[in-house]
């Protein structure tokens, strides 16, 4: 019985000496070496070489090593390969505290007191009580419920989005296409954090933009897929939007001359709002293995037709 794991290589040095002490039955191997491809049971992937699933004729789950699975090409996975995305503590707590500085940032006018202190101008800005400043989460998923909960001690008027319902206490929530809308209308603060699939690819775009209050705020550490750059850039231009705050761009790394960069209304960060922890992301797999073995349901299990 093997892991055959094809991502970063140190990543992968650490899960092969955490596996050996904890499952030693377990043979967890490194790509390129597959060895004998009939004992692999388990691959742990960012992406997948073309073909690589079909020498594994045995393969019964396919880990991402990743919170999505928007990055796998699904379609090269056979119907009876189990696919399950990373559900691992650390992640969620890393995108909280990345939400909470952000939110807060906005919130009491940061960026706008350091543009301020470029042209040495010492004005106060009108500061709004945060039980009036409106909050919102699209994606109420792991991610999104750990941001509400770091977000909700502060007092803020918070509000939620979900393609399916959704019921969280202190937590207005909306659903589906015809509550997107309402959703974004009474938004001041817009922190996306869904998952990446084509119902939701540019859904930071121009509509939703219209929709929000003048003068919101849009904080993105979903996917890069998710923003109209130029609707973005428009956005900011025209008013409508007053800032952005992204650790995830439509090309990463964000090119030299990409407008975003340059931006005086963008912040960027290089997708560090939560990344995968060595030690936390073994941990949460083999604690999967442990149940697939005793036959027990996986945590993270993808539904293909949602792409999450």
């Amino acid at each position: 019985m093997a892991l055959l794991y094809t991502a970063q290589l140190a990543r992968g040095a650490v899960w092969a000496a955490m596996f050996a002490q904890a499952m030693p039955e377990l043979d967890v191997r490194l790509a390129p070496d597959i060895g004998d491809p009939e004992d692999i049971r388990y691959l742990a992937a960012w992406t997948l070489p073309p073909g690589l699933i079909e020498t594994l004729p045995r393969l019964e789950v396919l880990f991402s090593i990743g919170a999505g699975v928007d990055q796998l090409d699904l379609s090269q996975v056979p119907p009876h390969v189990a696919v399950v995305r990373l559900v691992e503590p650390n992640l969620a707590a890393a995108m909280a505290e990345y939400v909470a500085m952000s939110v807060l940032a906005l919130h009491r006018d940061l960026y706008a007191y350091a543009d301020q202190q470029r042209d040495a101008v010492w004005r106060q800005l009108p500061q709004v009580p945060a039980g009036e400043r409106r909050v919102g989460i699209a994606g109420l998923g792991q991610m999104g419920s750990a941001a509400i909960a770091a977000l909700a001690p502060f007092g803020f008027a918070l509000s939620g989005w979900s393609r399916s319902p959704r019921s969280m206490t202190g937590v207005t929530c909306f659903h589906g296409e015809r509550g997107l809308h309402a959703f974004a209308a009474q938004t001041d603060i817009l922190v996306n954090l869904l998952p990446l699939t084509p119902e939701t690819r540019g859904f930071l775009g121009r509509a939703l933009f219209e929709a929000m209050p003048p003068g919101a705020a849009v904080v993105s550490a979903g996917r890069g897929g998710h923003l109209d750059a130029e609707a973005l850039v428009a956005a900011l231009d025209a008013g409508r939007l007053s800032r952005a705050i992204l650790d995830v761009t439509p090309v990463e790394p964000l090119p030299a001359g990409d407008p975003l960069w340059r931006h005086p209304r963008v912040v960027v960060t290089p997708h560090v709002a939560a990344t995968t922890d060595h030690e936390g992301s073994g941990k949460a797999v083999l604690a999967n293995i442990r149940r697939h073995r005793a036959g027990e349901p996986l945590v993270g299990v993808v539904t293909r037709d949602r792409g999450y």
